[in-house]
């Protein structure tokens, strides 16, 4: 079992719902959860600075390695001294692998078990994005947690959504082999659609492989909104109660507050 320089402490448990509360222990800081991490795509938090963002409460940050990777690029990140430095927060860091960008590009992409192809919506440049590289590139920006590359299939077809399963769980092992940084943490995503089946052996192929933390991905791509409250709290059952769970996406006052109580923490 290979030691996590992210762990996470259950402190406390709801005694009417699924809620909990603990404490995620990063390389920059220990983080009270549940956590609402705003979004810092491209570097920083719009119309706000990062002692703004402190003084809202917030202490940990999202950004996507989809969108600094075109823009400003990866080598502009690392001569800045890394995405910590490049943002002014000393706080943790969550980076996403630009899957999900990458998947909502459309017609802009083709996908194959080896990877994506994709265009860039800024300049219709070609660039192609695979497991390794999404590790790589995330190790290179050097965020405290670090997401695998999944296959997000918006759809209702549930063959569909066993072959972007099997692929999102291929994609999984290649990242996890493509590791080498010790200081950061890479967590698995749970996909498997609006299927409760498949969504149940994901989590079992997932946990099979001991990351450190779960994602739930594939939900609020324009499903009903209880299939997402169900779907979450299906999942967030089945996951480790002594790992943090990622719901990805869903971001709405009220959509936090759900999602907790189903057990998102």
């Amino acid at each position: 079992m290979t030691v996590s320089p992210v762990n996470f402490h259950l402190v406390k448990t709801c005694p009417y719902s699924r809620a909990r509360a603990g404490e995620l222990v990063t390389p920059h800081g220990t983080v009270p959860t549940p956590v609402f991490m705003p979004v810092g795509s491209q570097g920083s938090v719009k119309t706000l600075t990062p002692e703004e963002v402190r003084d809202t409460g917030m202490t940990m940050l999202l950004a996507n390695t989809y969108h600094l990777y075109l823009r400003p690029g990866i080598p502009v990140v690392e001569r800045a001294g890394g995405l910590h430095k490049f943002m002014g927060w000393d706080g943790p860091i969550l980076t996403d692998s630009g899957g999900y960008q990458v998947f909502s590009l459309a017609g802009l992409r083709r996908v194959s078990d080896e990877g994506v192809v994709f265009r860039s919506h800024i300049d219709g440049s070609e660039h192609t994005l695979t497991p390794e590289l999404a590790v790589q590139y995330q190790e290179s920006l050097g965020a405290d947690i670090i997401m695998v590359l999944d296959e997000c299939a918006a759809t209702d077809d549930m063959n569909r959504a066993e072959q972007a399963l099997r692929r999102t769980h291929h994609w999984a092992e290649r990242c996890l082999k493509a590791k080498r940084h010790r200081d950061q943490a890479l967590f698995g995503i749970v996909q498997g659609g609006v299927f409760p089946e498949l969504r149940r052996r994901s989590v079992e192929f997932l946990t099979s492989l001991d990351f450190p933390g779960y994602a739930i991905g594939g939900l609020s791509i324009g499903e009903p909104k209880q299939i997402t409250l169900s779907v979450t709290e299906e999942t967030a059952a089945l996951l480790p109660e002594d790992k943090p769970r990622y719901l990805m996406v869903v971001c709405s006052p009220e959509d936090l507050v759900e999602c907790v109580a189903r057990g998102i923490y």
